[in-house]
């Protein structure tokens, strides 16, 4: 085996999240719901043996969740970025190089480590992210990240019998598992591919890894062929160190409650470039081209009572590339003045950022109107600094005070890693130990 690749994916992050600050959730079914307590979108074991499907409405649920015990929590995004923060960094202790692929899974280049006990790295692992972070996590190991992720599937099927960790080092060891997997749960293929795939008499992993490799990427794109490679046990996805600057950003949300006036849509859409903004500069990037959009609910009528759809967007083009946030306010407001129509409930509102430049990359206008603010980016560079390390962030006044866009999110858990004022507290009384949370500050002041 020349190169290898482990997958570290953490099992059910979200609910496994809102376990690690109640105990007493350890053996009850949790759920996660999406944006405004829409839909499900993670599960603990036990809520999966209860038959709760993935992305099912929680209001078809509510009542039988009820019944059955089930535990509900809002998305809490900043505990679940903190604690996948945690995981990562505690990853980059245990391997050369890992790679970051999405909140709650990163791949580990170990390439030179093939001579190891492999297993027991992988075991050694599961043991330290659960010791460092609280969170369980199953390990895939394999020539290819291709076989990683499926080994990774395995082991979390196989948590009681493998230990949570599945090595690949032999073909012998991996094919039993391509001819039980169906083509579209191969990482990279998906259902529509996996239709088209089918027509051709694809119906298994082990099937794509024999088929002819000239064929699919004739018939289909090189990255089937690459996938069709990796299956076999060759490596054709390399390590990304870092990954590849994103071509837009966009910050968008659904509202908890329909909005009818001009200056809720426009401190909406000034807090969402507000968060594009951050992202925009964490990627030592300018952009030239921001866009806006406002919709209401697509459908014209609610019951009995005609309600107008109305959906409109507007652009807005800087002279010079900015990463300021009060540029990109001012636009907001411009732009939602063009586009704004009185008399409709607006349900949803976002920010797209395009067109970007590194710093120092873009030749200023001789004769620009408009100079760029001085020591711009040494004031957002503080203004960064100081949101990251939590609690009470800066806001800025076109933000607003009393936001009254926020999304509906009822069963929301405490900022137990971000905010002090939420941070759990341990009473000793004369019997047993009491874990509480801290009242807000306006309630007991901290010494």
């Amino acid at each position: 085996m020349s190169r290898c690749y482990a997958l570290v994916d953490c099992n059910s992050f979200y609910a496994s999240c809102e376990r690690l600050f109640r105990p007493d959730l350890r053996q009850r079914p949790v759920i996660v719901l999406s944006n405004n307590d829409g839909c499900v979108v993670s599960l603990s074991r036990e809520a999966k043996d209860l038959g709760i499907p993935m992305g099912v409405p929680y209001h078809q649920i509510r009542d039988w969740a009820q019944q059955h015990g089930v535990a509900v929590f809002s998305s809490n995004y900043a505990l679940y970025g903190d604690l996948s923060n945690r995981v990562m960094r505690t990853l980059e202790q245990l391997a050369p190089r890992i790679e970051i692929y999405s909140i709650d899974e990163a791949f580990a280049d170990l390439g030179g480590m093939q001579r190891w006990d492999l297993a027991q790295w992988g075991r050694q692992v599961r043991q330290t992210v659960l010791r460092h972070c609280g969170l369980p996590v199953c390990v895939g190991i394999a020539p290819t990240k291709t076989l990683a992720k499926l080994a990774n599937h395995v082991a979390k099927g196989q948590r009681a019998q493998g230990g949570g960790v599945i090595v690949w080092q032999h073909a012998a060891q991996w094919q039993p598992q391509l001819a039980q997997t169906e083509v579209e749960a191969i990482w990279g293929i998906g259902r529509r591919l996996g239709r088209q795939l089918r027509v051709l008499q694809i119906d298994t992993a082990a099937d794509l890894a024999a088929a002819h490799l000239p064929t699919l990427r004739k018939q289909f794109s090189v990255s089937v062929e690459r996938i069709a490679r990796e299956l076999n046990g060759v490596a054709c996805l390399g390590y990304a160190q870092m990954p590849a600057a994103r071509a837009q950003i966009l910050c968008s949300r659904s509202f908890g409650r329909r909005l009818t006036r001009q200056q809720d849509l426009a401190e909406a859409l000034c807090h969402f470039a507000c968060q594009a903004a951050e992202k925009l500069r964490a990627q030592q990037q300018r952009c030239r081209e921001l866009t806006i959009f406002i919709r209401t609910h697509p459908f014209a009528a609610s019951g009995q009572t005609p309600r107008p759809a109305y959906a409109n967007q507007a652009a807005w083009r800087f002279l010079e590339p900015t990463a300021d946030s009060r540029d990109l306010m001012q636009a907001c407001h411009a732009l939602l003045a063009s586009i704004w129509r009185p008399g409709y409930q607006y349900l949803k509102a976002g920010v797209i950022l395009r067109d970007f430049y590194a710093a120092g990359s873009f030749q200023p206008e001789l004769f620009a109107q408009a100079p760029p603010r001085p020591r711009s980016a040494e004031l957002m560079q503080v203004i960064d600094r100081i949101n990251r390390r939590g609690g009470a962030p800066i806001r800025f006044a076109g933000q607003g005070l009393d936001p009254q866009w926020q999304m509906r999110r009822e069963h929301l858990s405490p900022a137990y890693t971000t905010d002090w004022r939420q941070l759990p507290l341990v009473t000793l009384g004369p019997s047993a130990a009491t874990l509480m949370r801290r009242p807000p500050a306006t309630e007991n002041p901290v010494p």
